[in-house]
């Protein structure tokens, strides 16, 4: 089990205090941290941890945007950890991974929390991911090549997803937290 001294843990307690409003979520985050040692893997039945990219470009104003493959949804990039709690490092792997960007840096604290429920495909039953989403910096390079986990990939404005929920309010969410300066600066 994860001991007090968790670095994921006491990112989550720095996190609350930054977002206090995202207390319940970190909350439930907390909890399920310290609830088997299996969860950072995806074998975990109920659940398991994600870490995701909000991708900005280098002048601030767009963010990188995956047209998911599986879930056929625009979703910002990220992936499981596969047994890694450095979620941090998670998302710049799968940020580098699914955009082909190089030069990406991630910023070490969190900047957003989101459970939601991934349906059954085939054998795999429903589960949870526990997604800690960081924010990721590209470099002056933002010209990407789509991975075989996309369709597609766009450089999307950051204010038009602030004011269009779609079909995926988590991106809203983020977008309206970027646009209020609630993040780490570059």
């Amino acid at each position: 089990m994860p001991t007090p001294d968790t670095p994921l843990l006491a990112a989550l307690h720095h996190h609350v205090r930054r977002h206090p409003a995202d207390s319940a979520t970190a909350e439930d985050f907390i909890g399920f941290l310290q609830s088997h040692p299996d969860v950072f893997h995806r074998h975990h039945p109920p659940g398991h941890f994600t870490g995701s990219a909000w991708l900005v470009s280098a002048d601030h104003q767009r963010v990188l945007l995956t047209h998911h493959r599986k879930l056929r949804r625009w979703l910002q990039p990220g992936g499981h950890a596969d047994g890694d709690p450095d979620l941090a490092r998670v998302a710049l792997r799968e940020a580098q991974e699914e955009s082909g960007l190089s030069g990406l840096r991630v910023a070490p604290e969190i900047f957003d929390l989101d459970r939601h429920l991934i349906p059954a495909r085939g054998d795999e039953p429903a589960h949870w991911h526990y997604d800690v989403r960081f924010v990721v910096y590209a470099g002056e390079n933002e010209d990407f090549s789509v991975s075989e986990e996309s369709i597609a990939l766009a450089w999307r404005p950051i204010a038009q997803m602030a004011q269009t929920p779609g079909d995926t309010p988590s991106l809203q969410r983020m977008a309206q937290r970027w646009l209020a300066g609630n993040h780490i600066s570059a």
